[in-house]
């Protein structure tokens, strides 16, 4: 049976009170994990949402009194993206059909990607990106629903990736111009290409929609064994008054999956 927020702060005391992230979770993380499984685990720590699933996942997660605070599709790619005009077409057919989904659904945002370089120099990628989404952004606009490109880092896990510097990012927010267009801070991939985490956020802070964890190097769990100091940065973004959900995106390395994210949540609930 699903629970709702009331029993959810009744059996998790970390979970939902006043000033607290909210938090979610990539299912990706968890390889073979059964959806339903990590519904049943999120319910218990008190996560509200399970993302980066789409559509044909929503139902399951609304059964266990779950969102998705990033939604995505089967056609989602991260490196045939909205820099390659040639894409265009196919891409604003799939996402003008997605965001309505999402908007039927409640899910609040949607995530895009910029696509790989292939040669193209930035200022041809961004131009490329701005005229392609704004099909997309508009139809977003009328729904409510936020599109959101993601930051990854092209030194070790995306090469060639373009929208790589959080500077990149936020020109392409300005020149799309939207309030429902904004940025997914990956704060694993941005420690990796600029570090200087905390500033780059108070700086940008309104454009960017949502955010993601993972552990440097590794991607691992946000513990002690990695680099970033996530309760400094987790209290940095909620210094920016942002009230949107911060979805945990490590791969655990533990036998106990749960038992990580459940640490994860902790770290991040100050």
């Amino acid at each position: 049976m699903a629970l709702n927020k009331k029993n959810l702060m009744a059996n998790n005391e970390i979970a939902f009170e006043d000033g607290k992230i909210i938090h979610s979770v990539c299912k990706w993380c968890y390889g073979n994990m059964p959806l339903e499984t990590l519904c049943e685990a999120a319910q218990e720590i008190g996560i509200e949402s399970i993302e980066i699933v789409g559509p044909a996942e929503w139902p399951t997660l609304k059964k266990y009194g779950l969102t998705c605070a990033m939604g995505n599709d089967t056609f989602v790619s991260l490196t045939e993206g909205f820099n390659q005009p040639k894409l265009h077409a196919d891409l604003q057919k799939n996402y003008i059909e997605l965001v309505s989904k999402a908007a039927d659904q409640g899910i609040p945002n949607i995530i895009v990607f910029s696509g790989n370089r292939y040669g193209l120099d930035d200022n041809t990628g961004l131009e490329n990106c701005a005229v392609g989404l704004d099909p997309i952004v508009k139809h977003a606009e009328k729904v409510g629903v936020t599109i959101a490109m993601e930051l990854l880092n092209s030194k070790v896990n995306h090469k060639d990736y373009q929208c790589d510097l959080t500077p990149w990012g936020v020109n392409l927010v300005e020149k799309v111009g939207s309030p429902q267009f904004k940025l997914l801070y990956d704060i694993y991939h941005m420690q990796i290409m600029e570090g200087d985490l905390i500033a780059t956020i108070q700086k940008y802070s309104d454009h960017i929609a949502h955010y993601h964890t993972g552990g440097v190097p590794g991607r691992n769990e946000i513990d002690d064994t990695q680099e970033i100091y996530y309760p400094a940065v987790i209290r940095a973004i909620k210094e920016t008054g942002y009230e949107g959900y911060l979805g945990q995106e490590f791969i655990p390395k533990r036998e106990d999956k749960v038992a990580s994210l459940r640490q994860g949540v902790e770290i991040c609930s100050v």
